[in-house]
């Protein structure tokens, strides 16, 4: 590995754990098209790499601040790690087995600029 992919994938992940504290997303929105556009790796590479570079950080450190704040709704957040494992599992099946990776970039593009436009036009 060079020097050069080495500090992009160093900022790729500060910058994403940055976002992931602060406003809660970082690994599909953050990760995945820098890991194509800068590194030039294909999208089910850079999906598969997100999902486990996210798995040690996000459940650790930032979660641990948030608890002390009393900002975790606990119930809801084991409800939700328990769907998301099930969830995880079945997706990434269908997506390797079925989904082709030029469909898969407009799929991924698709749920980002939906996800803009509600922030964007109908945030209160």
């Amino acid at each position: 590995m060079s020097i050069s992919t080495l500090l992009i994938l160093i900022c790729i992940g500060v910058f994403a754990g940055m976002a992931s504290g602060m406003i809660g997303v970082g690994g599909g929105i953050i990760i995945v098209p820098f890991l194509v556009y800068a590194l030039g790796i294909n999208q089910f590479n850079a999906q598969g790499t997100s999902i486990a570079a996210m798995l040690p950080p996000i459940g650790i450190l930032a979660a641990y601040n948030y608890h002390r704040a009393d900002a975790i709704n606990w119930k809801f957040a084991v409800i939700i790690a328990i769907s998301f494992i099930v969830g995880g599992y079945f997706g990434s099946k269908l997506t390797l087995g079925f989904i082709s990776e030029s469909t898969l970039k407009k799929i991924f593009g698709g749920i980002m600029l939906l996800g803009a436009i509600k922030l964007i036009f109908f945030s209160k």
